[in-house]
């Protein structure tokens, strides 16, 4: 099955995560099948919190692939942001 889920990077204590594409039995940070933004929790000042092609997730929803629970409410997050 394919997921929508957060890939990790950035150094110890602090986090960085793709969003991405991935085949459910692949790695955490293994081979992903494409990268449709990033979550940076740790963002201050102009950094940017969150950026999400939420086009292409849907796409990726309607040919069946399921989203974690955080890429879900990052998707909210990034649908009140794009409305706003």
């Amino acid at each position: 099955m394919v997921k929508i889920r957060l890939s990790r990077g950035g150094a110890k204590g602090r986090p960085f995560y793709h969003v991405v594409v991935t085949d459910q039995r692949s790695a955490r940070d293994g081979r992903s099948i494409e990268r449709v933004g990033f979550y940076n929790p740790t963002a201050a000042g102009k950094d940017k919190r969150l950026e999400l092609n939420v086009a292409r997730v849907q796409e990726w929803v309607g040919k069946g692939a399921q989203l974690s629970d955080k890429v879900a409410s990052l998707l909210k997050e990034a649908g009140k942001q794009a409305a706003a």
